[in-house]
């Protein structure tokens, strides 16, 4: 039975090779199936859609490949056979479910098992949970270590990706070898620091053996083999047979005639020649060697002594590489030895990875890409812009004077961006229709070239917003339809609003004024200074009229504007920040300085002390440069999230957090969250997960203790700990680009280059896509009840 499954291991039978096809199930033969106690695979469902068809094809497929492991594959057609607990419910059409007899062993989302290989790499590591040990920390891996040394090797596989061919393939060996040897998996980037791997490639899959059958003491490592070549079924039996094979094989005949298993293997050999009298010397040299090229290439020592070695005294070594003949040569050092290997090996490895190449760029049309899936399912649809005027060179002008607001869009019709924006700048249109004084245009910068010349577009898509008397103002946010409905609708609110009274100052702070507007903005920012005159009022004005349509600003240049800084430590021109009725306001104090660091000021001090992060707004947040104390939640309205979120607020309105940026993200609203996660400890914890991500110091990773109740105290405790290096990491960040996933999706670069004067203004580029460089320090900020003019009215405030 071993030996089959050793063969179905290596040829990796196919559904076109074998007859055996996916079984159907009625009700009872499903109850007769659960008291075989045989394990199976089993998919409920009533009807078909797209998404479900895929599927189905997948699992079909799969039915062969797990036959070859004693799994059956089945489908129960729940519109026939209605089966207690399995076809009802929500989740029906979403879940398969693995059964050994009547137990079911997991339950899988269809997603998660989204083909083949998935399929089989999450079947075979279910049911080999209790054997193939799966380690997130070296901590982990130690212990097993220590558990193997004298009664078996290792197997250690890193899988970046669960449910790729890599996957499948280790779980593969793992049924077949899992009785010879201890096979360990792991995710996390951890591990891969700890066998001396760089950060760097931590995207790849790797595998190592571990000769710990060998090793007697506790106090000695295991050594290790990495396995140079791509994670392959082949690859890794060819791997696991060199590392049984002796590190020097001894020969009496010429090179030629030598039979090492290496050569079946199509590895690489190593040719060495002994004399008597260096015999012990030739030995060492051979075996320092084969443990350098170990699972690379194979050694033989040949004896000068034997009558059968007829190779002439000028040579002292030889080689032999897969399918050529023996080539001969004098070598002075071992360093000569490792160069030519080397050279040898890094020429196949490029093949190899040439080969790899080609099958990335022909899997190019399944790239997961929102911009490129768009324009591809688009292609030949052009969007109808009924609902947007499309300017000319005769009506443009005329146009965008004589609305208060007039939005246009300047694109190309072929640009793979302005394709996949143009259905969204429609939705905008539409639901903007019947709002007076606003207009959405648009001018196609391929035809009427002229009119882009004029505007100065250097860049596709570029919306602009125009209004009479008033210099054009670019639009900078995101390319997605609330976000530009959210600009227009605050670009109507007059910024700065004047006021002339404190009575108006409350107003404009607790929302009455501009009320509309609450749901877009609940942030308001007002300007105080002692008068017009002042210094930096006009810098404010200039900042405010750059912040249009992005922050709700007021300004008050009066006498009275000293009563609402009375008795803080912050002097005249402030800012005065409203997060909503109820909230204390926050007082910061306005250095001399130009628009642009105006604009940076404002943007700062609208940041909330405990933010939802989400794609928009995240780069704002890292610009602080602070460790994130960072929650990740299922559910916002859930019991545990709710109190989670409570917990962390005790110790941060008190400040006790002010050295780190307390924040959460919600993995529904901003399903990337989840990747975060994953990127981070290299599995995803039970939620609410919080963590600490050190971003500044190391790319370290700390994981609050699930056991541990997730309350104020254990969280100060937990917090104190790591900052007395108390905790160890539960993960690192891979100190490299988050690129895309080839060259020319890097939408992000391409936009930089197409606008280096968004990019000056709004702040220094970092290398992820968000922020770094030289940063301001932080102004003052204080914190205070809703003022009064009355200078005796009490005033708690405390630092950020």
């Amino acid at each position: 039975m071993c030996i089959f499954y050793l063969v179905a291991f290596l040829f990796g039978l196919t559904a076109e090779q074998c007859s055996s096809e996916l079984i159907e199930d009625s009700s009872q033969s499903f109850m007769e199936r659960m008291h075989t106690g045989k394990t199976s695979f089993i998919y409920f469902g009533n009807h078909v859609n797209p998404t479900i068809k895929l599927f189905m094809e997948q699992l079909e497929m799969s039915a062969d490949a797990l036959e070859d492991y004693g799994i059956s594959v089945v489908k129960v057609n729940c519109s026939k056979d209605a089966i207690e607990n399995y076809c009802t419910g929500e989740k029906l059409m979403t879940k398969a479910h693995l059964f050994r007899g009547s137990e079911v062993l997991r339950s899988f989302d269809i997603d998660t098992v989204f083909d083949v290989n998935a399929i089989v790499s999450h079947v075979l590591f279910s049911v080999l949970f209790n054997e193939v040990h799966y380690v997130h920390t070296p901590a982990e891996l130690l212990r097993v270590e220590r558990a193997a040394k004298q009664n078996s090797d290792i197997v250690v596989g890193h899988i970046p990706v669960l449910g790729l061919p890599e996957h499948r393939a280790l779980m593969e060996a793992a049924f077949v070898y899992g009785t010879k040897y201890q096979f360990v998996q792991t995710t996390g980037s951890l591990v891969l620091k700890h066998m001396g791997v760089a950060e760097s490639s931590s995207s790849q899959a790797r595998l190592w053996f571990l000769h710990c059958k060998g090793v007697s003491s506790q106090s000695d490592p295991c050594p290790s083999v990495p396995m140079r070549k791509p994670l392959k079924t082949i690859n890794i039996h060819t791997f696991l047979q060199l590392m049984e094979a002796p590190l020097v094989t001894e020969a009496e005949v010429d090179p030629s005639e030598v039979d090492v298993v290496h050569i079946h293997l199509s590895v690489p050999v190593l040719f060495l020649f002994s004399h008597a009298q260096t015999q012990h010397l030739d030995r060492a040299t051979a075996q320092t060697l084969s443990l350098q090229l170990r699972g690379e290439v194979g050694v033989v020592l040949i004896s000068r002594e034997s009558p059968n070695v007829k190779t002439p005294l000028k040579y002292n070594a030889a080689y032999r590489l897969p399918q050529e003949d023996v080539k001969y040569l004098t070598l002075n050092s071992a360093e000569e030895v490792m160069k030519l290997f080397k050279e040898e090996l890094l020429q196949e490895h490029k093949i190899e990875d040439e080969e790899g190449d080609e099958e990335q760029w022909s899997d190019l049309d399944i790239l997961d890409d929102e911009v490129s899936e768009s324009v591809y399912r688009d292609r030949d649809h052009m969007p109808d812009l009924e609902s947007v005027t499309e300017l000319t060179s005769d009506t443009f002008q005329t146009t965008v004077t004589q609305n208060d607001i007039t939005v246009v869009l300047f694109y190309f019709k072929w640009d793979a961006v302005c394709k996949a924006f143009i259905q969204s700048y429609i939705e905008v249109a539409d639901a903007l229709e019947g709002v007076s004084g606003v207009e959405l245009a648009a001018v196609d910068c391929g035809e009427l070239t002229d009119i882009c010349s004029d505007q100065n577009i250097t860049s596709f898509p570029t919306i602009m917003i125009y209004r009479p008397m008033v210099a054009a103002q670019p639009y900078r946010g995101m390319l997605g339809t609330k976000s530009l409905h959210t600009f227009i609708l605050l670009s109507l609110v007059f910024s700065p609003s004047h006021l002339s009274s404190s009575a108006e100052v409350t107003s404009f702070l607790e929302g009455d004024l501009y009320s509309k507007h609450v749901d877009l903005s609940a942030v308001r920012v007002l300007g105080l200074f002692s008068s017009l005159q002042d210094t930096g009022v006009t810098s404010f004005e200039e900042a405010a009229r750059l912040l249009r349509g992005e922050t709700i600003l007021g300004l008050f240049a009066n006498k009275e504007a000293e009563q609402w800084v009375e008795g803080l430590s912050v002097n005249l021109p402030a800012l005065l920040v409203s997060r909503g009725p109820g909230v204390p306001y926050e007082v910061y104090s306005i250095p001399s300085s130009s628009p642009t660091d105006q604009v940076s000021l404002i943007k700062r001090v609208e940041l909330d002390h405990f933010p939802e992060l989400t794609v928009e707004n995240l780069p704002w947040y890292l610009e602080l440069g602070k460790p994130l104390l960072l929650l990740f939640i299922g559910k916002e309205d859930s019991t545990e999230s709710t109190k989670s979120l409570a917990e962390i607020k005790r110790p941060l309105s008190s400040g006790q957090l002010d050295s780190f940026l307390p924040c959460w993200i919600h993995l529904g609203r901003t399903p990337v969250g989840r990747s975060v996660l994953e990127k981070y400890l290299g599995f995803v914890p039970p939620l609410p997960a919080l963590v600490i991500s050190k971003l500044r110091t190391g790319g370290e990773v700390f994981l609050f203790p699930p056991e541990r109740p997730l309350m104020a105290k254990n969280i100060l405790q937990w917090i104190h700990d790591v900052e007395n290096g108390q905790e160890q990491p539960a993960g690192l960040i891979p100190d490299g680009k988050w690129g895309p996933p080839v060259p020319f999706f890097d939408f992000l670069a391409i936009m930089d280059q197409e606008a280096p004067t968004y990019a000056a203004q709004k702040g220094p580029k970092m290398k992820n896509g968000g922020r770094e460089g030289n940063r301001q320090q932080r102004p003052n900020q204080k914190q205070t009840p809703h003022p009064s003019p009355n200078p005796q009215a009490p005033r708690q405030h405390s630092e950020l």
